[in-house]
């Protein structure tokens, strides 16, 4: 599990390679990722939008954004959380994501709650020790 915490927002990753989605003979690898959001600060505040920076191991970068997450803007008070699991495609047969959500406070203002950097990881990629 991959986290960290920006401005009292602490998010978690945890990755999940899909074998039964994946097709590697045809360059196709798929992975869902489950994210976890809470609010530790002591204001409520709303996801409004995310970025993603998809990188897979050749270093092709796609940039993903887009409102919200999974069709939904959560408002999260203090202590809330919001949980909630995606996916991403690659070429490749490991890569790694990072992103930001934009997090809007209820006096307007916004900033941005780093989202971890997470390896994609494949059976068929794990590190050999010597």
């Amino acid at each position: 599990m991959y986290e960290c915490e920006t401005e009292g927002v602490w998010i978690r990753v945890e990755p999940d390679y899909l074998d039964e989605e994946s097709e590697p003979d045809e360059g196709r690898f798929v992975w869902a990722y489950t994210i976890e959001i809470e609010n530790r600060g002591e204001a409520t505040l709303q996801l409004v939008s995310r970025e993603w920076e998809i990188t897979d191991s050749r270093g092709r970068i796609e940039i993903v954004r887009g409102d919200g997450v999974v069709g939904e803007q959560p408002v999260l008070r203090p202590g809330e959380s919001f949980r909630y699991t995606s996916g991403a495609p690659l070429a490749t047969s490991s890569g790694f994501m990072s992103g930001q959500y934009q997090m809007r406070r209820e006096d307007g203002s916004r900033f941005a709650a780093r989202i971890p950097s997470f390896s994609l990881d494949t059976p068929f990629d794990r590190p050999a020790l010597h």
